[in-house]
């Protein structure tokens, strides 16, 4: 296969300065492909339709994986790749039905050279990400078997994932198993949660359907502003009965069969916000103009933009509690916070612009390449959320 073309690096900026001006509506035509959405395909999606992170020894597959890939099959008007997506993740991580069990967050490679689940525990992000892409899917495609499998997923979701935490609210669990921690007495009870895997655009689009999103939206806002009170956001945070908000063990991020964030338990203990943490402000950035508490979010965020614009490069790591930080963030962490610093005017947001269109697209970097794909494509005007959390392409407009 042939590597797509890539574009001229001026050429692309200019037009992301454009789209981030939000007229990109009006200048679709001008640059209907999307050269590292190709670029993508080639290096992480099998003809199979099973997203492969090759920055990992084992070659796995997660959910996350999977539900990234279909929304960008999505945004990118992909049909073909959007079902080999889906059809890989029914039959290999939900034993081949969707509407019956949750899938399971790792697949890959086990010590007897067998190719299976290796973990059956859920990663709920992933979970709410595929419901979103088939409910969308299936509303810009006018596909019901897309939009049916969507709400039941989602009412799968709402049934084994949501809790209703005393003190908090309405939450979605990290997964199924292992994030609830019961002690001696109910005061002594403790939940681990993660801001990260609640975009509040996916909680926006369900809150429409009956179930509990609306009500998460209100826990979503408390939870976010307990996990960060200097504005800068853990990538995991307990809620304990009595204590409220808890900083996460050093000994172990969360409780999985295997771990899927890294352990913090290293020289980087004390930092304690970082490659989960960063989509946060990834989702935040890309809230529509008319969203609900925009301004509120935005300006609790504010000290990330703030810090990113001072050093001229994101950190990598935070102490969530001090606000202290060190090392720079890879090129991933550059095009996530790319619309925070659009939507809160930041002087950064050429500087990081022009991180992101020097760079050649890495085919050795999975996360770093997703991250991309949303931050950059966003601010090429690609897609946008509106304030009721549909997605709007460009594609649509290039198709006219």
């Amino acid at each position: 296969m042939n590597k797509p073309k890539r574009v001229n690096p001026l050429a692309l900026g200019l037009l992301a300065v454009l789209c981030g001006t939000g007229l990109w509506p009006n200048i679709a035509q001008a640059n209907c492909d999307w050269p590292e959405w190709q670029q993508f395909k080639q290096a992480y999606i099998s003809e199979q339709g099973r997203v492969i992170d090759v920055s990992d020894a084992r070659k796995i597959t997660t959910s996350e994986g999977q539900s990234y890939g279909l929304f960008f099959a999505l945004v990118a008007n992909d049909h073909a790749t959007f079902e080999r997506l889906v059809d890989w993740t029914e039959n290999n991580l939900a034993e081949g039905d969707l509407t019956a069990r949750l899938p399971a967050w790792l697949w890959g490679e086990n010590e007897q050279q067998s190719w299976m689940v290796l973990d059956t525990n859920s990663a709920s992000d992933s979970d709410l990400w595929l419901a979103y892409d088939l409910l969308e899917a299936g509303r810009l495609w006018d596909n019901r078997r897309y939009q049916l499998l969507g709400t039941l997923l989602l009412q799968r979701i709402a049934r084994e994932e949501v809790v209703d935490i005393p003190g908090l609210g309405v939450m979605l669990l990290p997964g199924k198993v292992g994030f609830v921690h019961k002690g001696d007495s109910e005061a002594q009870d403790s939940w681990t949660l993660n801001p990260s895997y609640l975009p509040p655009q996916l909680l926006a689009r369900f809150a429409r359907l009956h179930g509990p999103w609306q009500a998460m939206q209100a826990s979503y806002q408390r939870l976010l502003e307990g996990a960060a009170p200097q504005g800068l956001v853990p990538d995991w945070i307990v809620w304990h009965n009595t204590n409220g908000w808890q900083p996460v063990s050093k000994a172990k991020a969360e409780t999985k069969t295997e771990d899927k964030a890294e352990n913090p338990a290293n020289e980087n203990a004390d930092y304690d916000g970082s490659y989960d943490a960063i989509r946060n402000y990834l989702w935040l950035g890309m809230l529509a103009s008319d969203a609900p508490n925009r301004e509120t979010l935005l300006a609790l965020v504010q000290p990330m933009a703030d810090l990113t614009a001072k050093q001229g490069l994101p950190p990598e790591h935070i102490n969530s509690r001090t606000g202290h930080s060190r090392g720079a963030g890879p090129l991933g962490f550059t095009a996530a916070l790319l619309p925070l610093l659009t939507q809160t005017k930041q002087a950064g947001e050429l500087t990081q612009a022009q991180r992101l269109t020097a760079a050649e697209f890495d085919e050795q970097a999975y996360y770093d390449s997703v991250l991309r794909l949303f931050g950059e494509g966003w601010h090429q005007g690609r897609y946008r959320f509106n304030a009721q959390g549909e997605l709007q392409l460009r594609e649509q407009a290039c198709q006219n």
